[in-house]
């Protein structure tokens, strides 16, 4: 059948009205994201399809992950691709298969493709991992474009149960429909594992060490911070980007991310001694208000209009 004039006019106004409706939705989206964090830090972007450790073919199996009724027994795999081929990411392998490959696919079909949180923030003498008397939840993967409620998140919590140690109570922020079994490891496998796997630091990088003791030498900085009315959010560094790493801060403090400023900066590094180059940036950081030799990488654009900070002509995931 063969349309008329007005049909045809009709069609391109529908097309044209979608066309708009589309892209109001994602420039709106793109305002309040967060940046694209670098290849150390939990909050990046993830990049996903990586081979399995566990698998050589990579297949996804989607048929979930398997329990034995024994003890489950725990390797903490370090996923490390080359430069630019992806951040590097804790991948837990249970029972000998990556656990997070085998998360079953959420109802509409779309698979989590889960990419593993980074051992920066895993591991440590006060890593989440740890196991205490008191359960806490862990962030151990993220998904997709990186924002939690969008493409997703994998949370467990970790507690002590005698003898095991125990993950369960999972839960992602995208998807209603987790449901994923308890595992239970002996506290004798589970705390060499996590020992040996934090003591691995084979994956790191003049850049990582240099941000690794920066941001653990900032959040120290708790005067210099509430004066100031600021957080740190993070300090990160890439592999493909050796000679620099990104201080990130969240003004005003104590806020919900949607009502905060963003306040990025890029620090030049060398191939010095790490712990050199993290104390003397850190002594020119806290000379000063840090707000003022950074500038707004993300947040509220409303606040930045209010406050009077300019907002970025190019935003930082786009740029």
């Amino acid at each position: 059948m063969r349309l008329g004039g007005a049909g045809l006019l009709v069609g391109a106004a529908l097309a044209v009205l979608l066309a708009l409706a589309f892209a109001t939705v994602f420039l709106g989206v793109i305002a309040t994201l967060r940046i694209s964090w670098p290849d150390d830090h939990p909050g990046r972007t993830p990049s996903v399809g990586h081979p399995n450790p566990a698998d050589s073919s990579a297949r996804r199996r989607n048929d979930g992950p398997v329990t034995t009724g024994q003890p489950d027994h725990l390797t903490l795999h370090i996923d490390c691709p080359p430069p630019g081929e992806g951040g590097i990411g804790v991948r837990p392998i249970v029972n000998g298969r990556d656990f997070l490959a085998d998360v079953p696919e959420s109802y509409d079909g779309i698979g989590p493709a889960y990419a593993g949180v980074g051992p920066r923030y895993l591991f440590g003498d006060d890593g989440p991992l740890q196991a205490t008397g008191t359960p806490h939840e862990v962030r151990i993967a993220w998904s997709g474009c990186g924002y939690e409620k969008c493409c997703g998140a994998l949370y467990l919590t970790v507690g002590r149960d005698g003898e095991h140690v125990v993950w369960a109570g999972w839960r992602d922020p995208a998807r209603q429909d987790l449901d994923l079994p308890e595992l239970r490891f002996t506290v004798d496998q589970y705390e060499a594992e996590v020992r040996r796997a934090g003591a691995d630091r084979s994956w790191e990088w003049t850049g990582g060490v240099v941000a690794r003791l920066l941001e653990a030498a900032l959040r120290r900085q708790e005067d210099w911070l509430v004066r100031w009315d600021c957080e740190v959010e993070g300090v990160g560094s890439s592999r493909t980007e050796p000679d620099r790493i990104d201080v990130v801060l969240r003004h005003p403090r104590g806020r919900d991310e949607n009502d905060q400023l963003q306040f990025g900066m890029v620090l030049p590094i060398t191939a010095d001694e790490p712990s050199e180059q993290a104390e003397h940036l850190e002594a020119q950081l806290i000379a000063g208000d840090p707000r003022a030799a950074a500038e707004v990488w993300g947040g509220s654009p409303e606040l930045a209009e209010r406050l009077g900070y300019p907002w970025p002509d190019v935003h930082p995931l786009l740029g």
